[in-house]
């Protein structure tokens, strides 16, 4: 592995866990017990821009945004195969995802997008049949080198479900999970409302911790799994469909809460809703499927990734433009 940059995360921990490794929750989802980590330090804090902020262009039919900024790559996906069994979901992905940017993964129901987004902190890991190819480099880190433990990369790389999923816990405590579990006992209380205040929820809960989180409403047990995945500090938030299941409001709440976000974390959101995506996100990619010409398999690819203005009113590709325009889907 190449030496550690100070300016990005280090070594990511070493990985030994038999097969049969017992499976236990976690603050950033599922996690394989008795794994040894290395401990790291947090990601680096966030440094407010001193530069001033570009412009809002509007951008009309057939013209497209000026050149890009340059940007810091957090995740490099190349050719990226995931299947199961004999069954291939997706095939030949390559993607960059940017440091401190929404990214929405859109496509029509089938095409990938769940399974894609797991391979960025190595859900699949934990199916059975699931088998992984190409390469997912984090920060320059292969995530599938067989010196990364799957634990480290699921405490930096944090995952929010469509379901809201509380502990059958107190508030306090789902949210004090994570760091309890990583050893840390000491200003929890600082820990905790630090979260709930990011996650948009303290004013909310702040004379209820001790009550049960399965009281809250729908929107609030979203809006609490995600304090309780930051609340460990991870450097990337995946958010697999996280408002399908809120109403109009919440829904709102939980965008509003992503812009806030990104200024601290990179965001990675699958979702059904396009006009989400082209409200929420910075990027774009689309993925669809395509139907093997022997059978009736169906194998998700990228059909291509750009700026979210870009493809919402300029696509490269006709089948995107079909997509966002209701034509099939």
């Amino acid at each position: 592995m190449p030496p550690p940059d100070p300016s990005r995360p280090s070594s990511l921990g070493t990985q030994s866990p038999s097969e049969d490794s017992p499976v236990t929750a976690t603050a950033n989802g599922i996690t394989v017990a008795g794994v040894p980590t290395t401990q790291v330090p947090a990601p680096p804090p966030h440094e407010p821009e001193t530069a001033e902020a570009a412009p809002v262009v509007a951008i009309e039919p057939g013209h497209a945004p000026g050149p890009e900024p340059v940007r810091e790559a957090v995740f490099k996906i190349e050719k990226l195969s995931v299947s199961y069994g004999s069954a291939m979901a997706v095939r030949d992905v390559d993607l960059e995802i940017g440091r401190h940017e929404i990214t929405a993964l859109i496509g029509p129901s089938g095409c990938g997008k769940s399974t894609f987004i797991r391979c960025l902190n190595r859900m699949n890991d934990l199916i059975d049949n699931a088998r992984v190819t190409g390469a997912v480099r984090y920060h320059g880190v292969d995530l599938y080198g067989r010196d990364v433990s799957p634990v480290e990369v699921r405490r930096r790389i944090g995952m929010v479900f469509q379901k809201p999923t509380p502990f059958p816990k107190s508030i306090f405590d789902n949210v004090a999970y994570g760091p309890r579990i990583g050893g840390t006992h000491r200003g929890l209380d600082d820990i905790v409302e630090q979260a709930l205040r990011r996650a948009a929820l303290w004013d909310e809960v702040k004379d209820r911790l001790k009550k049960s989180a399965l009281g809250l409403s729908g929107g609030q047990q979203q809006r609490l799994c995600i304090a309780r995945a930051i609340a460990v500090q991870p450097d990337v938030l995946l958010m697999d469909e996280p408002c399908s299941a809120l109403d109009p409001i919440a829904t709102a709440r939980i965008e509003d809460l992503m812009q806030e976000l990104k200024e601290r974390f990179t965001i990675v959101i699958v979702t059904h809703n396009m006009q989400q995506a082209a409200r929420a996100s910075d990027r774009t990619a689309f993925f669809t499927t395509e139907v093997s010409e022997t059978s009736d398999n169906r194998t998700g690819v990228l059909v291509e990734s750009d700026v979210t203005e870009r493809i919402f009113s300029n696509p490269s590709d006709e089948r995107t433009e079909n997509y966002i325009t209701g034509r099939f889907g």
